[in-house]
């Protein structure tokens, strides 16, 4: 599983293609008709296999038709990718961490909005040290992780609560592909992953878990982004959307069989079973009811998480070489605030489809 790695120089991805797709037919004074076909991009995470299994049972297909629309649901093997894609404008949205969302098609330039906020990491993701359980004992190892990724952001959030500086460990770049296997080297003796591979090296003999996401609830936050001109051009995509993922919310967190028939399809869309997908669930925060998750986006916790995602990612360089501050990126939230540069928003908190399934107000 590739998920949730950080590119560098975010600004630099396809400006050029970007830019040429500024324009509408619209700026020539002809009338744009509203678009009605889309594509959502995703990647294997237990948290965003609601969508390829919502294809599976045709409830993608009933919203689509309810709003007279066309959504492919597209898989892309590799995450990086499939925001990539996303910043060039091949696919209209995408599932993605909030921190990949800023540090990628934010920092390209691409205005992007989050529209469904389906959970966090609540333990999916840790520190494991080889032959101790007290995270002050990671101070002078060197640490296997995905370098400039939520592992990353997690190990800065776990010295932070050893009072231990960054300078005190010493980062080894390691793929998520290869982070098992170097677990078995003598040279290594700290590695932080997200799973599967976090539960596999753990299982493994003198592994201990000494620091885990439930440590920093709604920081590691997982979601769906579109392109906001995809919902300017048709605001019956955010609608569908929002039908779509709370029509299976409901499906899969219900105690019946229907619901572990739910579960065992996307435990095997995602290469497990039905007890190693609720195994995964067991540590993911999942916003099963809309109005869940439409608090969360109204909650100061949001404005706190997402300013210390930006700041670490400010601070590794993450928006780009043209940035000179930590507000170079804007981003927009429910209550009108607005964190960084007010006149170059770039992501948006957009709750609105989320409140109008709250609220029942979707297409019946």
């Amino acid at each position: 599983m590739n998920r949730r790695k950080l590119l560098g120089g975010g600004a630099a991805i396809l400006a050029l293609s970007f830019a040429a797709s500024a324009c509408s037919p619209s700026e020539e004074g002809g009338a744009t008709p509203a678009r009605t076909e889309f594509t959502i991009a995703w990647s294997i995470y237990v948290g965003w296999m609601p969508w390829p299994y919502a294809e599976q049972a045709g409830i993608v297909q009933k919203w689509a038709d309810r709003y007279g629309l066309t959504l492919n649901i597209t898989q892309v093997n590799d995450y990086v990718e499939s925001l990539n894609q996303f910043t060039a404008g091949t696919v209209d949205a995408v599932t993605s961490t909030t921190m990949d969302a800023l540090t990628i098609p934010a920092a390209g330039g691409v205005d992007t909005s989050v529209v469904i906020v389906g959970d966090y990491s609540n333990g999916n993701d840790g520190v494991i040290l080889k032959d101790s359980s007290t995270l002050a004992d990671i101070a002078g190892r060197p640490v296997n992780l995905v370098e400039l990724s939520v592992s990353h952001y997690l190990l800065a959030r776990a010295l932070e609560e050893a009072g231990l500086a960054p300078t005190d460990v010493n980062v080894v770049n390691t793929s998520d592909a290869d982070i098992v296997a170097s677990f078995s080297a003598a040279s290594t003796t700290a590695v932080v992953t997200w799973n599967p591979q976090l539960s596999t090296i753990a299982a493994l003999p003198n592994a201990n878990i000494v620091f885990d996401s439930a440590a920093v609830p709604g920081e590691i936050l997982d979601t769906l982004i579109v392109r906001t001109e995809a919902l300017q051009s048709n605001p019956d995509l955010g609608k569908a959307l929002a039908g779509i993922w709370y029509e299976t919310m409901a499906l899969m967190s219900a105690e019946t069989p229907e619901g572990a028939a739910a579960r065992a399809a996307m435990g095997e869309l995602s290469g497990t079973d039905q007890a190693g997908y609720e195994a995964q669930l067991a540590t993911t925060a999942m916003y099963y009811q809309a109005s869940e998750a439409l608090a969360f986006f109204n909650s100061p916790d949001l404005k706190a998480a997402t300013d210390r995602v930006r700041h670490f990612s400010f601070d590794n360089g993450l928006f780009g070489q043209g940035a000179t501050s930590v507000d170079a990126i804007g981003i927009a939230f429910p209550d009108g605030e607005t964190l960084g540069g007010a006149d170059n928003v770039k992501l948006r908190f957009d709750p609105s489809y989320t409140a109008l399934a709250a609220e029942g107000q979707l297409a019946p």
